[in-house]
């Protein structure tokens, strides 16, 4: 990590996007051109024409953009040069002076919108059914080439320099006490911190947890069987490596993004384009997206999902984002080596539900494992109170 003399100073941040941009917008989501119906009756071609025609009438029609603009804006935001690259965080310092900092990270294809819904619980919790000492000063930054932050011109920023770069900004804040917590990308990055352990860092939080025995993962990314020396102990570990052969098998857009992502220069031009890739996520967050933009209230609403949209699209930064994928080098679910103490919250439509005796093996410092009744891989964004009730629960011992 490299600090040049004389840009280490955190500026205050502001944005604005005019009503011309968001006129633009509309009128390109009102000139979309469609492709014919799919030729199944399910969601295994990707996203249904009727759920992104319904997403594009509302977006167009009915979608207010101003209205998570000023819950952004209602927060403090902060830019600082760390490593060559201007970095964008929302800062929260809670009232009790006491609180324990924690950088909450988010993964794709998310934003600090992700966070939103966790802010006041976790700062302010005693308006939120916790106590005094459940507080939290809160760090959320936007990954590079993400939301406000800015965008590589190079290679090399992959988890690794991201998580070198928490560490730095978190020391820049006068942190030297502090946790981590992250999903998706987040949860990489957060391992990849507790790895490098850098000076503060007392634990994490993670809801994808890293876990998964080596020599498991290998064989499930090249197709092949377990090998013959592996034995899987129990039912939750044979469900997990179900659960991770399906992932690999259809995670057809992590594929793409981590080999060729200039050619999705498509995302730059239609929004259209750009809300029915991200909505393809995962199999269960794709059911769940799609039953909202069908009227069902459950976890996301329409505006939770066109909030995280809009900001990609405002800011540009579906290309930049999506360099993530070719940047990473190493297993995505693998165990790391972690020896800090960690907490896991297992939700039940995560991508992968990670057994017990995993994490026991992956985390020997495990300090406390949960599994949730209900909630998925945005667990954050979908479920926030069963999510605050685990980072508080989960952190307690470490204060």
């Amino acid at each position: 990590m490299s600090v040049t003399p004389g840009t280490t100073a955190i500026r205050p941040f502001t944005f604005e996007f005019s009503d011309a941009e968001l006129d633009d917008l509309r009128a390109r989501i009102l000139a979309a051109r469609w492709p014919e119906k799919e030729t199944v009756t399910d969601q295994s071609q990707g996203t249904q024409l009727a759920t992104i025609q319904e997403l594009a009438r509302y977006w167009a029609t009915e979608y207010d953009w101003r209205k998570v603009e000023a819950k952004l804006k209602a927060l403090p935001h902060f830019i600082t040069e760390i490593d060559g690259l201007d970095i964008h965080f929302i800062h929260v310092r809670s009232k009790h002076e006491d609180a324990l900092p924690l950088i909450v990270t988010h993964g794709w294809p998310g934003s600090v919108v992700e966070q939103l819904k966790i802010v006041e619980p976790l700062t302010d919790p005693t308006a939120h059914g916790g106590e005094a000492s459940d507080a939290f000063h809160l760090v959320i930054p936007s990954m590079p080439g993400y939301g406000f932050s800015g965008k590589p011109t190079t290679t090399g920023w992959g988890p690794e320099r991201i998580a070198r770069a928490w560490g730095e900004l978190m020391k820049r804040l006068g942190y030297t006490r502090y946790a981590a917590q992250g999903g998706d990308w987040g949860a990489v990055v957060t391992d990849t911190m507790a790895v490098q352990r850098p000076e503060g860092l007392i634990g994490i939080h993670t809801n994808m947890p890293k876990v998964v025995p080596p020599a498991i993962e290998a064989a499930i990314v090249a197709g092949n069987p377990l090998p013959s020396d592996v034995v899987l102990a129990n039912d939750e570990e044979k469900a997990a490596v179900e659960q991770l052969d399906f992932v690999y098998r259809h995670v057809y857009y992590a594929y793409m993004m981590g080999s060729r992502p200039q050619s999705l220069t498509a995302f730059a031009d239609s929004p259209v384009g750009l809300a029915a890739f991200m909505l393809d996520h995962d199999r269960d967050s794709l059911a769940l997206i799609s039953r909202s933009f069908a009227g069902q209230r459950e976890g996301l609403t329409r505006d939770d999902v066109l909030d995280n949209i809009t900001l990609f699209w405002l800011t540009n930064t579906a290309v930049s984002a999506a360099r993530l994928y070719a940047e990473n080098k190493s297993p995505f679910f693998g165990a790391k080596g972690v020896t800090l103490p960690v907490a896991v919250s297992v939700f039940p439509d995560e991508l992968y539900q990670a057994p017990l005796s995993w994490a026991k093996q992956a985390y020997p410092n495990l300090v406390h494992y949960n599994r949730l009744p209900k909630g998925g891989h945005f667990a954050a964004w979908e479920q926030p109170e069963l999510f605050v009730q685990e980072v508080r629960t989960g952190l307690r011992s470490l204060r």
